[in-house]
């Protein structure tokens, strides 16, 4: 079966791009169109689409509290959202994240790309576009989270904190196994794992989770474990 789904952009010829985009990649159906975050919710709400792809400037209700609506905390039933956005900005990659987003894409990001995202969204993954996840880490840094970050219910294995760097640093499962050497069903079993010990829903979570808590920073381009510049 294709993946249903619903695109909001408040601009026309975005809007109608990326819906030509999708409605030829393989397993993707585009079920419907709005052109604000108000009229994406209500459409959303009605259609159930496995996944919604929204821009974050829209006039009302914008991209992020369309997210938020639909699958942020507290909601019952959520919808798996990605939006994507011309703005290279922090601030909207953190936001949108913290309202539910399962992935956060640039419009440059290309229709290989955004199906993928589309497709990972659908199958309950999430995937960032690590130019977005290289940003993510390095703006927040030296900020820090605006509150005490949650700590692990049980330690973390050295394999986990491996895991850990290389979802953070915008890898897919497969790029983690080959470069850690492990089958694809261990990464998911390992993932699984960080996401009940450190109460995050889904891999966005975790990657927000790891810099928050300074368990992997940015470096020379690269992402890497705090323990790994450790002295000794």
């Amino acid at each position: 079966m294709s993946v249903r789904v619903v695109v909001a952009d408040d601009q026309e010829i975005v809007r109608t791009g990326l819906s030509m985009i999708l409605d030829v990649q393989p397993g993707i159906e585009v079920v419907g169109e709005a052109p604000d975050g108000r009229q994406a919710v209500e459409l959303a709400r009605r259609l159930r689409p496995d996944v919604c792809l929204f821009d974050i400037r829209m006039p009302g209700i914008d991209g992020i509290e369309a997210t938020r609506l639909l699958a942020g905390p507290g909601v019952t039933e959520p919808l798996a959202v990605v939006v994507i956005t011309t703005f290279d900005l922090d601030e909207y990659v953190y936001a949108a994240l913290r309202a539910g987003a399962k992935g956060f894409l640039l419009k440059d990001a290309g229709p290989a790309l955004l199906a993928q995202a589309v497709h990972a969204a659908a199958a309950g993954d999430a995937l960032i576009a690590p130019s977005v996840t290289a940003r993510l880490l390095d703006a927040f840094a030296d900020i820090g989270p605006a509150g005490p970050a949650q700590q692990p219910v049980d330690p973390l294995t050295e394999r986990e904190e491996q895991v850990l760097a290389a979802v953070a640093g915008g890898r897919t499962n497969s790029e983690v196994a080959q470069e850690l050497h492990i089958t694809l069903s261990t990464v998911k079993s390992h993932i699984a794992s960080l996401m009940a010990k450190i109460g995050a829903r889904n891999r966005v979570e975790v990657a927000i989770w790891a810099y928050e808590t300074r368990r992997v920073r940015r470096s020379a381009g690269s992402t890497t474990r705090a323990s790994d510049h450790r002295p000794g």
